[in-house]
């Protein structure tokens, strides 16, 4: 399939499709940009003076083109509906994290999927960062010896900032599902199962809302800040910070310390201006080798963030058998 264009359709054209999907997939001579669709048709329209491609009245319009593939950059309440729709269109999908706002849809989109014989794939991005990738070789050779604990965080001024939205729908749970969990914190907890070969299988979290507030005042309905211990079914066990309130310089960072050495990834996307999770999304569709990200992998993940936030309304360790061999 070397010289086959992949025409692919994107699903909301909010900050991270206009940030990171259009952007990397318009540096492939190999795809094309064939439809766009927003809520609010103006967004759909400047994109696709830019970009190219249809401007679509419905998704269901979108998914009925002749297209190969879709990326689903909706809101986290409509990923699953959207991939679905797109999935039994027969498209291939790239769906953003978080991959949906339930437990049960995101097992839903899974079984779509492999019902369709279709590439499902979640834009976990951080499995793509060069740092990340050395880290995971080094680990998986033996490089620190035998993989003990680990400290990982993630924290910004949070999402208003990055999308230029006070009233951002990141701060409210119909859209959102959870706030700072969803957002970054499944994030952390995948890559902890990249790096350690091993999901989180055991997790006890602590939420709060310390400083995001709606314009009139009133606290956002999701939480803006997470605190976690994990635990992993072999026993490697560490901690996990993530924080919409941080403003002073963002951090991201993970240490995996081993009985031999520790290797520390800091600030993995800090000179880098593509994700590589187009490039993984596409050459996996051309050549049909495994990906690195798939639905069904990122349901580890996600049952680890329903964990936390279950924990962080009970008080209480939530175990997740499902996460154990």
């Amino acid at each position: 399939m070397d010289n086959v264009t992949i025409k692919v359709g994107v699903i909301g054209c909010g900050t991270i499709a206009v940030m990171r999907h259009l952007p990397e997939y318009a540096a492939r001579s190999d795809v094309e940009i064939a439809a766009v669709y927003n809520r609010t048709p103006a967004k759909a329209e400047e994109v696709q003076r830019q970009y190219g491609g249809i401007v679509c009245k419905s998704v269901e319009e979108l998914v009925a083109m002749d297209l190969d593939a879709v990326s689903v950059c909706s809101v986290n309440a409509e990923h699953t509906r959207d991939s679905i729709l797109a999935l039994r269109a027969g498209k291939h999908v790239l769906c953003e994290k978080p991959m949906g706002i339930t437990m049960e849809d995101c097992e839903a989109m899974t079984e779509e999927a492999e019902k369709a014989g279709k590439l499902l794939m979640i834009a976990h991005n951080q499995r793509f960062s060069e740092q990340h990738v050395n880290a995971h070789e080094l680990i998986a050779s033996g490089g620190i010896g035998r993989v003990l604990s680990f400290d990982a965080g993630f924290g910004h001024a949070g999402p208003e900032v990055w999308t230029g939205d006070k009233d951002t729908w990141f701060f409210h749970r119909q859209a959102a599902g959870m706030g700072v969990l969803a957002d970054l914190a499944v994030h952390k907890i995948d890559l902890i199962h990249y790096l350690t070969g091993e999901p989180v299988a055991e997790i006890y979290a602590r939420t709060a809302t310390l400083d995001k507030r709606y314009p009139d005042g009133r606290p956002i309905d999701v939480e803006d800040n997470a605190w976690c211990l994990c635990r992993t079914e072999s026993g490697i066990s560490g901690t996990l910070r993530v924080s919409w309130t941080n403003y002073g310089d963002m951090f991201d960072y993970i240490v995996i310390y081993g009985s031999k050495g520790t290797v520390s990834c800091y600030d993995a996307w800090k000179d880098s201006p593509v994700t590589g999770v187009i490039d993984e999304f596409v050459d996996c569709i051309k050549t049909g080798r495994p990906c690195r990200s798939t639905g069904r992998e990122a349901l580890k993940s996600m049952r680890a963030v329903f964990a936390a936030l279950e924990s962080s309304q009970t008080g209480t360790v939530i175990k997740i058998p499902e996460n154990v061999k």
